[in-house]
């Protein structure tokens, strides 16, 4: 499997689970609700634009797996059912790869950050930092 394809599916995964939390089975029909949580919009967008490029074998089997998360949200394994299902289509179909991935935020940088030696500091950010014996920090 590619490593576009298992990134996409980390970055979708909480989207997923929200919409099928909110919506269950009804996801492939619900209309776009302007008061809908973001999440949950998102993941029901991924899940219908992938019911829609499967045949009917694979939306009945992408259906049951939706199915089984919303009759059991904490179950990791149906979760996990659902998303197989979603990387099996994209792995059958590089159009829709590329429609989920602009769906998708832009995933956020990596930092790497490391400090060495005696009382030394690491951050990405920081507004002050004091490492010393007998700091004395004066408001201006």
């Amino acid at each position: 499997m590619s490593a576009e394809i298992v990134q996409l599916m980390q970055q979708a995964g909480p989207h997923l689970t929200a919409a099928v939390s909110s919506y269950g089975v009804a996801v492939f029909s619900r209309a776009e609700n302007a008061a809908a949580d973001a999440t949950a919009s998102l993941g029901r967008r991924i899940l219908q634009a992938v019911w829609h490029c499967r045949d009917e074998q694979g939306r009945a089997d992408l259906e049951a797996a939706v199915q089984d998360v919303a009759d059991d949200p904490d179950d990791a394994d149906a979760a996990a059912a659902v998303r197989q299902q979603i990387k099996r289509a994209l792995r059958d179909d590089a159009e829709l790869l590329a429609e989920l991935a602009q769906m998708l935020p832009a995933a956020s940088e990596t930092v790497n950050v490391t400090a060495s030696g005696e009382r030394s500091i690491a951050a990405k950010t920081i507004g002050t930092a004091i490492t010393g014996d007998s700091a004395t920090v004066r408001p201006s």
